[in-house]
């Protein structure tokens, strides 16, 4: 009999895994995290600390732009589906890094800190532009490596990358006002506090979803048991009337 390869989804980790193995190294979410891990977002953290320090506290303001820098990238502009993600994404789990912020607190971030998230994006895709990257996820970029000494390689004029910079700048704010559209429609959709992807409240809880599994898959299994025998039945009643007419014609 041919084995299986191992499958252990119930087995504990016997030493705590790294980050940094759940996905290839080359990954996007990780490029995010190091390019983040260079910028300075004191503007956020004044705009933060400012604020009446009662009540619950906030997530650090790295981990938000993050998810937002990173799901924008990948064309998820949802804060519900972000939210969802932080859970059940890979890749949003490695920058979420443990967090899993509510939908209404993502969007709420996005709106308090509207200017200082475009100039955080603008300056991670100038970065990204310097470094002769093409893409950063689904966002075109130029593609042009701009050269340290102007004097000795062929660089972007300077006119050319202004306007260059004004056309991410266009585009980071197209994604930006995208994701608030989205957030807008899901909230007539869903409602303040409904999400798109829920359970009923007695499928929450695995003693009470395995019970209704198995609930179900006996109601299939009954159901499957009396159209076989309803089934056989109709067979034996076409049998017997064949057989009748059969005799009836003998006769």
């Amino acid at each position: 009999m041919k084995s299986y390869k191992s499958w252990s989804p119930e087995q504990s980790f016997l030493l705590p895994p790294s980050p940094r193995e759940w996905l290839p190294e080359d990954h996007l979410a990780y490029f995010i995290l190091d390019i983040l891990s260079q910028l300075d977002l004191s503007h956020i953290e004044r705009s933060i600390q400012s604020k009446d320090h009662r009540g619950e506290r906030p997530y650090a303001p790295r981990v938000m732009v993050a998810l937002l820098l990173y799901a924008y990238s990948v064309g998820e502009f949802s804060s519900r589906k972000i939210a969802h993600s932080t859970y059940e994404n890979v890749a949003f789990r490695v920058i979420a890094g443990g967090c899993h912020p509510h939908f209404t607190r993502i969007g709420a971030f996005r709106s308090a800190h509207l200017d200082a998230l475009k100039e955080l994006f603008l300056q991670v895709l100038q970065i990204c532009k310097r470094a002769g990257m093409v893409k950063l996820g689904h966002v075109a970029l130029d593609g042009t490596k701009i050269q340290g000494n102007a004097s000795k390689h062929k660089a972007m004029s300077y006119e050319r990358m202004e306007k260059e910079e004004e056309r991410l700048a266009c585009e980071i704010s197209d994604l930006l006002e995208l994701a608030a559209q989205v957030d807008e429609a899901e909230d007539v959709q869903f409602g303040n506090e409904q999400e798109p992807i829920n359970f009923p409240d007695e499928l929450k809880r695995r003693e009470d979803r395995l019970l209704k599994i198995q609930e179900a898959k006996a109601a299939l299994e009954r159901e499957a048991k009396q159209a076989r025998a309803q089934t056989l039945r109709e067979q034996t009643e076409r049998h017997l009337e064949t057989a009748r007419n059969t005799q009836d014609a003998a006769e």
